[in-house]
């Protein structure tokens, strides 16, 4: 097929990773984290920066790709859909009435992720301030096993919860990404 692009990298160090260690955002030279608490954040934070560096130089049309048909998901779509799930979450122990979805019902966080800027934009922009607005609203909370809500759901549970969704997609995008540009994962 000659529309199949060729697997490349920027890294030089070592060609089969995105970036070299050095330049990769994610990479620390500290020990790791101190306690639960700051081990989960930390394991979040870079799930969710691996989530951008996959869209990261792409324009709308290629962000709005869905790369495996008939699959409707691209990355514009795990966006969309990341924003939705942190709306969630909160949903899952806010007090009151749930917040409504922001992109209507089902999967149209991926069937209406169109590759327009406006949509891109947008995406973006729900998804920081749905991160933020989970990450506060757990921040009064910082005891993991807390049971939070009318569910009960211990605080530790949303936190693994939030870090298998993000690294479940992160797979997902390293693949979506390889299709549109040829560029591989780490």
């Amino acid at each position: 097929m000659s529309d199949v692009p060729e697997r490349w990298s920027q890294a030089s160090v070592y060609p089969d990773m995105w970036a070299d260690p050095a330049a990769d955002s994610r990479n620390s030279d500290g020990v790791s984290p101190d306690g639960e608490l700051a081990t989960l954040q930390d394991y979040l934070s870079n799930y969710r920066l691996t989530l951008l560096m996959k869209c990261e130089g792409l324009d709308p049309e290629q962000l709005a790709r869905r790369s495996v048909p008939p699959s409707t998901m691209s990355l514009l779509g795990l966006v969309r859909h990341l924003a939705e799930a942190e709306r969630d979450w909160r949903n899952w122990f806010a007090p009151g009435e749930p917040a409504p979805k922001m992109y209507g019902e089902g999967d149209d966080d991926f069937d209406q992720a169109v590759g327009e800027q406006a949509t891109v934009d947008g995406a973006l922009g729900d998804l920081a301030r749905e991160q933020a607005a989970t990450d506060a609203a757990l921040a009064e909370h910082p005891d993991l096993a807390e049971r939070i809500g009318d569910r009960g759901v211990a605080v530790r549970e949303l936190w693994v919860h939030r870090i298998e969704e993000y690294a479940r997609h992160c797979g997902h995008a390293d693949l979506l990404r390889e299709c549109i540009d040829g560029r591989v994962g780490q």
